[in-house]
């Protein structure tokens, strides 16, 4: 199977975003009190890190270079948690709530790419995207049972 350069954008996409969650989490992990809500944002931090070793992988296996850092609207996204958890009342309730903000938009990005009519996937990208996006939706159902509690 061809693998394009429309897929390797594709997919480097996918990985900065990858590092904007990871950096946001690890932030996000350092501005809480509340232990098990840090511990599900250091969780989460681990798990990006881990689909962005994934995904450098995947994008290297076909002989593409893959980002080596996050998206400018990543470190936007990443000071106004910063600005928020300073002016909200809830720190963990505004950031929760960004969470599920970047999530949402995280698994519309793999969606977008999963269902992408014009290219098919190598089978292995398909499934480690489809593994990567099961899981943010784990982690965004996770974040919203944290939301409720804290609001």
């Amino acid at each position: 199977m061809k693998y394009t350069v429309e897929m390797s954008n594709k997919l480097n996409e996918l990985l900065e975003r990858t590092y904007d969650a990871e950096k946001g989490f690890k932030q996000a992990a350092d501005k809480v009190d509340n232990k098990t809500i840090k511990q599900f944002f250091l969780d989460s931090h681990n798990q990006r890190e881990n689909f962005g070793k994934e995904l450098k992988a995947e994008i290297m296996s076909f002989g593409e270079q893959p980002e080596d850092s996050g998206s400018t609207k990543g470190s936007i996204h990443r000071s106004w948690i910063n600005f928020k958890s300073v002016f909200s009342s809830n720190n963990e309730e505004a950031m929760l709530e960004e969470v599920h903000r970047g999530e949402k938009e995280a698994i519309e990005t793999y969606n977008d790419i999963l269902q992408d009519k014009d290219f098919v996937l190598p089978p292995t990208t398909e499934s480690l995207l489809m593994k990567h996006r099961n899981a943010i939706r784990n982690t965004l159902e996770t974040a919203n049972i944290f939301e409720t509690a804290v609001s």
